[in-house]
């Protein structure tokens, strides 16, 4: 999709087209296009593009529509609010859910205000607000108890997420002040900058995939089926409108605000009163100026009538409402110069150049440095140290380098590379042929080493108990720990650690030694999935372990040896030989043999082979058994257990609440079974 937005990028430019169809066919490219990443952004919270490029595109098709009505076909973007709810529990919104149209000028808010002031002979008020960077939600209240919560969908039918929704902590669950009979309220679910931090630190702690940007993160938590997830991720939500009320009369806008405040429920922060064009403006560049300093993201200001009886007057457009638009701020950028490149070394190991500039503002902040990515990027944009650098901010938030004014380049200029050696640790780095990024596999490696150690003992590898992340930095400060293998001989150094405290006195360091100890004879696959071999986690491991029969046999093991195996690609086939090839890893493995630690997994009898070549997925919450409890039982019956639903799933194990899975197997043809169907077929 990337080359057609390139190939789409030029539509609208050219002065003189008189091919009917070859237009025509570029604008049903442009349709497909903007189809692709709007489902991208809706259902799979993984926006490819920015709302900047998105935006652009969107115009390209608005303008090819306005010169082509004919031409506009039900399919367009044009013609739809958001995308249709796939997952979950739909519900039908009483009152729709539609989008604002967007305006990109100064000249287009002087348009809309204007039209408006002159439809009811000036005498009319507007509300500039922030418009924030969110999924929007309806909240439905009957006599002050909240009794559902629904995401925008495509306007008409949205997703149940009442579950989740009373796991944020600005969502109340009800109203004391003067409740009425019934309340809908609508606002916008955001994550702040600092909460969408926290979770892509944990994300990259546990080697999952990071999320691309807040939004896509909190649409992505409000969709949980987990809830305890959902809570976790510290989820915000802001009010902005009163979709329906019986048994209250409301006239403005700003009463409402005034009603839901007194209410204890959260509203827009910044809502400015205006009553024309100059302050409209005036307001709309005010929170232009916040956007560097505001702790969560926004993608606009929201110009509204305060009147709700002039708004029902207007009405609203199939899409969008007559009586407000969203003004959309253009990415701000700026020249500098590059001072230097400096290189860093993540959780996992990945080596990412960094671009150190002569300082710039950008949306209210000063910016001096921005992520080259890889040395792919380098290449891509040819660049070196004293090049002037195009520099924007993504989303308004996040620097990015946009290009280089090569016309300004200094004589001496050299295209930058990155190192062969790992500048944390000095050792050789890997990059794989598969692999854009370039990584330190030294598990020695200082940048890399605690959050190393953290997976190690995680409940999803040996599960440690009592060994904590404070513990581990402590131990690997004073020397006590370099590597994952010296975990096993710190009993050898008990009165030391004793003496200096570092896992407390002597009862609780004989606590923790003793639960270090416990974990040698655990299944080799829980010390696989802790060696921090990239792509393989706890899944992953178990079905290694389960083909080969231990963590030797997948040391000695090749290329085409590990295709062989179930799910393993050729990918994670040549992450797994470029592990043990590295001379210290060998060490470790060495060293956690000689302490004792089980290397190889005990011939286990199946209770039945009843199961046996099947395929499972569980979702939902099971009657009388958990999900491991299920999984226990399905593997010593022969069968096998999947985290996702795919064509190769043949049945998908469904209690209440079970969401997505339950969809997609819907769609693929899977036969969906319960608990009870389950246990006859073990026993049958």
């Amino acid at each position: 999709m990337a080359d057609d937005i390139e190939q789409l990028s030029l539509f609208g430019d050219e002065k003189n087209i008189d091919n009917d169809s070859k237009l025509k066919t570029e604008y049903l490219n442009l349709v497909e296009t903007l189809n692709y990443h709007c489902e991208r952004y809706y259902n799979q919270d993984e926006a490819e593009i920015s709302d900047y490029e998105y935006d652009q595109l969107n115009l390209k098709l608005k303008k090819i529509e306005a010169e082509h009505p004919d031409w506009v076909t039900d399919n367009s973007p044009s013609r739809k609010v958001g995308w249709k709810a796939e997952k979950g529990i739909q519900v039908q919104h009483d009152v729709p859910m539609l989008s604002l149209q967007d305006v990109f000028s100064k000249e287009e808010v002087e348009e809309f205000v204007n039209k408006v002031r002159e439809a009811y002979n000036n005498e009319v008020e507007f509300l500039v607000e922030t418009k924030i960077d969110g999924l929007s939600m309806a909240l439905r209240y009957e006599n002050g108890k909240l009794t559902k919560a629904i995401t925008r969908g495509d306007g008409q039918i949205g997703e149940d997420v009442t579950l989740n929704a009373r796991k944020i902590s600005d969502v109340k669950s009800e109203l004391s002040f003067m409740p009425p009979e019934y309340l809908e309220i609508r606002g916008e679910v955001y994550m702040t900058r600092e909460a969408f931090a926290k979770v892509n630190e944990e994300q990259e702690l546990l080697g999952k995939k990071l999320f691309a940007n807040p939004r896509n993160c909190a649409a992505g938590t409000l969709r949980q089926i987990d809830t305890r997830i959902t809570q976790k991720r510290d989820l915000s939500l802001f009010i902005f409108n009163i979709q329906d009320v019986r048994g209250m009369d409301i006239k403005l806008h700003s009463e409402g605000y005034d009603f839901l405040k007194m209410n204890g429920i959260k509203v827009i922060e910044h809502s400015y009163k205006c009553s024309n064009f100059d302050e409209v403006w005036d307001k709309i560049v005010k929170i232009g100026d916040l956007r560097g300093e505001l702790p969560y993201d926004i993608d606009g200001a929201v110009i509204k009538l305060n009147n709700l009886d002039y708004r029902n007057e207007l009405g609203n457009t199939i899409k969008f409402p007559r009586w407000a638009v969203a003004y959309k701020y253009p990415p701000e950028e700026k020249e500098t110069k590059l001072l230097d490149i400096e290189l860093g070394v993540g959780r996992t190991g990945k080596v990412t150049p960094v671009a150190v500039f002569e300082p710039i503002r950008l949306c209210g902040t000063t910016v001096t440095r921005a992520t080259l990515h890889n040395q792919a990027f380098i290449d891509e944009l040819d660049i070196g140290v004293g090049d002037t650098l195009l520099v924007y901010k993504s989303g308004e938030i996040i620097p990015k380098i946009k290009s280089v004014n090569k016309n300004l380049r200094p004589e001496s200029w050299v295209r930058y590379s990155i190192p062969d050696i790992c500048p944390s640790c000095g050792q050789p780095l890997f990059k794989s042929e598969e692999e854009v990024d370039i990584r330190c596999i030294n598990p020695n490696c200082p940048s890399t080493l605690v959050n190393h150690l953290i997976n190690f003992v995680s409940r999803d590898a040996m599960d440690v108990k009592g060994f904590g992340e404070e513990l581990i930095k402590a131990l690997v400060d004073n020397g006590f720990i370099n590597d994952v293998a010296d975990i096993y001989y710190l009993k050898e150094r008990r009165d030391e650690l004793i003496e200096k405290k570092l896992l407390g006195l002597a009862k609780n360091t004989d606590k923790i030694l003793d639960s270090i100890e416990n974990t040698k004879s655990n299944h080799p696959s829980k010390l696989l999935a802790g060696l921090g071999i990239p792509n393989v986690g706890k899944a992953t491991a178990k079905e290694l372990i389960a083909h080969f029969g231990s963590v030797d046999a997948v040391i000695n093991a090749g290329v085409d040896d590990l295709t062989a195996v179930g799910d393993i690609g050729l990918i994670s086939a040549n992450d797994i030989v470029s592990f043990f090839d590295n001379e210290t890893n060998i060490s470790i493995c060495d060293r956690l043999r000689s302490a004792g630690v089980n290397f190889e997994a005990a011939s286990q009898a199946l209770d039945s082979s009843a199961l046996a070549d099947m395929t499972f997925c569980i979702t939902g919450t099971l009657p009388s058994m958990g999900r491991n409890e299920a999984t226990e039982l399905i593997e010593k019956n022969g069968g096998k257990v999947v985290g996702s639903v795919s064509k190769k799933t043949m049945y998908l194990l469904a209690g209440e609440n079970a969401g997505s899975k339950l969809t997609k197997a819907n769609e693929l043809g899977i036969k969906v079974i319960s608990e009870d169907e389950l246990l006859s077929m073990i026993q049958n």
